[in-house]
């Protein structure tokens, strides 16, 4: 159960130090070590099973690392309720019966308990959160009626409600048509200036390095971390992703290079 853990400021809003994950003798992760500032906007690409999935869930404290620690303002993410983890959407089952508005209130049960019960400011954060992805007046609305664009509005919302200070957004821009990625990139520009932490798994190294603070390039391991214009480098990009990205006319293209976001880099689970 995440807890209301008191910050230290002196610390990064998220440190990983060394951190591995393994599965049946593979490593999904091999020694990773970075750490964020607060309000950074960070990108993670790399190729389909690079880990992607695997280091958001490690950092929202739903997968224990083989190794290493990870420290959100000092203390160990699982017990941290400032952490909005949004999963890709082939992980949610839309035909469950619940409202938009319901699911937006479930980012209030860590602060409520699983016991508690939703007052008048609950649902005040409820209805602001819908309010700024622009979903107020679907909150009666099934998820399951709701486009994929909206879908994941729902759970940047949920993620808003629960006051998140470290957003971690899987995928959010797969299957999307232009303007649906258009609108959820401006939202990740808001939060910047709402002191919000967001990291995103994203194919799209365009995307990536147009909206974006920093790229953190991954292919089991660490092959790059910083501005787009020293990540996205031809000699890096060859390390992560061999011969799957394209030249074209002597210059790279930076379109995403992986066209199945289904195959796994965990087991039993989609990820990219």
């Amino acid at each position: 159960m995440y807890q209301h853990i008191p910050h230290k400021p002196d610390q990064p809003i998220l440190d990983l130090h060394h951190v591995s994950v393994r599965y049946d003798g593979r490593d999904a992760l091999q020694n990773i070590t970075f750490h964020l500032h607060p309000g950074e906007r960070v990108a993670v690409v790399g190729p389909n099973g690079a880990g992607k999935s695997t280091l958001l869930k490690v950092v929202a404290g739903v997968l224990p690392p083989t190794e290493g620690d990870v420290t959100v303002y000092g203390s160990g993410p699982s017990r941290h309720v400032c952490i909005g983890y949004v999963p890709q959407r082939s992980q949610v089952d839309w035909r469950f019966p619940v409202s938009v508005a319901d699911v937006v209130m479930m980012g209030r049960i860590a602060k409520l308990g699983l016991l508690g019960w939703p007052k008048k400011r609950d649902w005040d954060f409820v209805h602001t959160a819908l309010e700024m992805v622009g979903m107020s007046d679907l909150a009666g609305r099934q998820i399951g009626e709701l486009s994929g664009g909206q879908q994941q509005r729902i759970f940047i919302a949920r993620a808003l409600a629960q006051e998140a200070e470290l957003m971690l957004l899987d995928e959010p821009l797969t299957g999307l048509d232009a303007p649906a990625q258009e609108g959820l990139l401006a939202l990740i520009s808001d939060f910047q200036k709402r002191g919000v932490t967001v990291m995103v798994a994203t194919h799209d190294l365009e995307q990536a390095a147009l909206y974006f603070d920093r790229i953190l390039l991954l292919n089991h391991r660490m092959i790059a971390f910083g501005l787009g214009a020293d990540v996205l480098q031809p000699e890096k990009l060859i390390e992560a992703y061999g011969g799957r990205f394209k030249v074209t006319d002597g210059k790279l293209n930076l379109s995403a290079v992986d066209d199945d976001c289904c195959s796994e880099d965990v087991p039993h689970d989609h990820a990219h």
